[in-house]
């Protein structure tokens, strides 16, 4: 039985009142008695603003609605749709010419390069791993995946084939990254062979090897002919090292299943322990345990002899979660649940507080900035709102003023249509923006519910709205000051273990203007960090075209014939049902928010509860227009619950589907689709929060 305590009128969960106090208050020297009497007045005014906003989204819904039923069997007009949702304040004027005037970023984020990590806050271990992923052995990356074109290596121990396979695309990296002077790096006999093309690419020794620069990202050369690679290679290099993920985001949202004061606890624990730099974790492994803590920084001394060291982490934001949903965690006087965003955007900056006055033991920001990323916002009265809310944030704990900085998630309608205004709300502390296929879909099928039925799931990325989208974004980014000053990225490669595929079709994120990228794991960081020394992502941002016109983003995706052959139709139910079966036994039934999903052809993907959205979704609008029936829909489900089952078999804490129809993880998988129509936005978290609490509770 969790128990409450009073404060400031707001009633609190006992162990969160408690670690908030002890763990992050007193030693940060901050009066507990005037913090909750500051979050109380905070609350007690943003909270009910926090609601209007809602209440605004689900108005602007319901007339859009209404004007497609109105005209429900007409051809769709462009011109008559534009006017009309600028006439019901969808659609707001653009703010005029402005640059953005972010202040004190650091580098990782403003004028470098890379990779970007998306992680879990509540798995330890696994944010432990994202953040040490700044630096990666591209030995180890091209040894153990399918990245290197060469047949996979020998079980039993070290392959030497598979290794001098990799030995020869590591030379072929560093003649690309680091040409010299008449002849290649297999050439070298020692670390004193060889002259580079550009001396200035040289930084210094590390303790082991060499560093160079390129593109503004590090590579070291490690040479130890004490170790078996280093002793068979003629000039005794044992590693390549890259510098990999620059920055990684801890989640507090789509990858996590936090419900409860239980969940939030975890995911605030593990945040300080990140920030204070003291955040361990140990487990079994082979049969041995081990435990995982942050890597220290990269010392080197450069040519005079000096020294200097490079971080050894990457720079964390934390995601807060969007405007939507509540948390039981702490009830306002009225009775009513916290609004979830506004308690992870004071109790996520009080706890990063220790970064910015210097108690931590690495250091986060060197620049003293909170970083922040904001989802699923709607238009510039949200971001607006946010703005608001981190001042009043940095008031309630005495930061000066723009200390919190924010991404911006490009992921709803209303916030693409209208990004040079979302940017302006927030443009003297926007960091961040990007885009995302998944959920941006999502929406785009959810506030065009009624128009009509959508063209299939995989002919949505070559449609003209998505197009436009993601060019729109970099360019809309770029026209207000963003590339020097702020991540434009792109979204996630799912395939953790298509790495060849991705090291040929990534690359476009760079081309597209985007300086940084997501990837599934440490080891895709340091084989996407390659891209970024072949592409310099600066330069190609000075030469991208204009923004596509919004008419072509505002081209709603509909089905130009929906006779689809009745193979086509099962084919699609069974794509959407398998996916979100196969995501949903592990969100409701075993509180796993992100982890590698088979999909229906049984290829590992990373699956958050963007995917949820996506599909649940896309068989809602078919179901509510007539192109699939509900017995079509359960056929599937029942079906795709087989294959989840077998997929599932080797898991001995695996609650079958079949057998369970009637249980937490098939009855929101049902909600989902059949709900989805009404569900706000077409969220699945209202869902997939009260079924986690249902079989939380037993």
């Amino acid at each position: 039985m969790t128990m409450q305590v009073e404060r400031a009128g707001l009633s609190v969960d006992e162990r969160l009142a408690g670690f908030l106090e002890t763990q992050v208050l007193t030693p940060l020297g901050r009066d507990a008695g005037d913090f909750w009497q500051g979050f109380a007045a905070l609350l007690a005014e943003f909270a009910p603003r926090n609601a209007a906003l809602l209440a605004k989204r689900e108005d602007l819904q319901a007339q859009i609605d209404a004007w497609h039923i109105e005209r429900r069997g007409k051809p769709h007009d462009a011109g008559e749709y534009r006017a009309f949702l600028e006439s019901i304040g969808y659609l707001v004027p653009e703010p005029g010419e402005f640059t953005i005037g972010t202040q004190n970023v650091d580098p990782e984020i403003a004028t470098m390069a890379g990779p970007q990590l998306v992680v879990p806050i509540l798995n330890a271990r696994f944010l432990l791993n994202a953040a040490n992923a700044r630096w990666g052995s591209l030995y180890d990356a091209f040894y153990g995946t399918d990245g290197l074109e060469a047949p996979p290596a020998r079980p039993g121990g070290y392959d030497t084939v598979r290794g001098d396979a990799v030995i020869a695309r590591g030379r072929e990296f560093l003649d690309q990254a680091l040409p010299l002077v008449d002849q290649s790096w297999a050439d070298l006999r020692d670390e004193n062979d060889g002259k580079l093309q550009d001396e200035s690419q040289w930084v210094g020794h590390t303790e082991k090897g060499l560093l160079f620069r390129n593109n503004g990202l590090h590579i070291e050369v490690v040479f130890d002919r004490s170790t078996p690679v280093g002793a068979a290679d003629k000039a005794g290099i044992s590693d390549i090292v890259v510098e990999a993920a620059l920055t990684t985001i801890a989640d507090c949202e789509d990858s996590v299943a936090a419900v409860d004061a239980e969940d939030k606890l975890l995911a605030y624990t593990n945040w300080l322990g990140i920030i204070r730099g003291d955040l361990e974790e140990s487990f079994e492994k082979g049969g041995k345990s081990l435990t995982r803590k942050l890597a220290g920084d990269k010392n080197y001394k450069d040519g005079d002899g000096n020294e200097h060291s490079l971080p050894g982490r990457s720079l964390m934001f934390v995601r807060n979660v969007g405007h939507l949903m509540t948390n039981p965690a702490i009830l306002l006087p009225d009775g009513s649940e916290i609004p979830e965003g506004i308690m992870d955007a004071v109790f996520t900056s009080a706890i990063s507080t220790f970064d910015v006055e210097g108690r931590a033991r690495y250091g986060n920001s060197r620049h003293g900035s909170i970083y922040i990323v904001k989802p699923k916002m709607h238009g510039p009265e949200e971001c607006a709102f946010t703005n608001d809310l981190f001042d009043a944030v940095e008031d309630l704990l005495g930061l000066p003023r723009h200390t919190i900085k924010v991404g911006v998630m490009d992921e709803e309608r209303r916030t693409s249509a209208n990004l040079a205004a979302c940017i302006h709300a927030v443009k003297d502390r926007i960091v961040f923006i990007n885009t995302g296929f998944l959920d941006r879909t999502g929406d785009e099928i959810h506030t065009s519910m009624q128009a009509g039925p959508m063209m299939r799931k995989g002919a949505m990325k070559s449609s003209a709205w998505l197009t436009a989208y993601e060019a729109r974004n970099v360019a809309i980014g770029l026209r207000h000051g963003l590339s020097g000053k702020a991540q434009i990225g792109k979204g996630m490669w799912a395939a953790p273990d298509l790495m060849k595929q991705m090291m040929v079709e990534k690359i476009g994120h760079l081309r597209a203007g985007a300086n940084t990228a997501w990837v599934p794991s440490p080891t895709a960081a340091t084989l996407h960090a390659l891209h970024y020394h072949r592409e310099n992502v600066f330069e190609i941002q000075k030469s991208l075209p204009e923004a596509p016109g919004l008419d072509a983003l505002l081209a709603i995706p509909l089905a130009a014939d929906t006779n689809w052959p009745e193979d086509e139709l099962r084919d699609e139910l069974d794509n959407n049902c398998q996916g979100l079966l196969g995501y949903v036994v592990r969100w409701v039934d075993a509180g796993v928010g992100c982890s590698k999903v088979p999909d229906i052809n049984d290829v590992g993907l990373m699956e958050d509860r963007a995917t949820l959205r996506i599909s649940s979704q896309h068989i809602a609008n078919w179901l509510h227009h007539g192109v699939v029936s509900e017995a079509m829909v359960m056929d599937s489900l029942m079906r795709m619950a087989a294959k989840v089952d077998a997929q599932n078999a080797g898991d001995p804490s695996y609650v079958p589907l079949i057998g369970n129809e009637d249980g937490a993880a098939f009855s929101a998988a049902k909600d989902l689709i059949f709900k989805g129509v009404e569900q706000p936005s077409g969220y699945t978290e209202p869902l997939l929060h009260r079924w986690r609490q249902v079989k939380k509770a037993g």
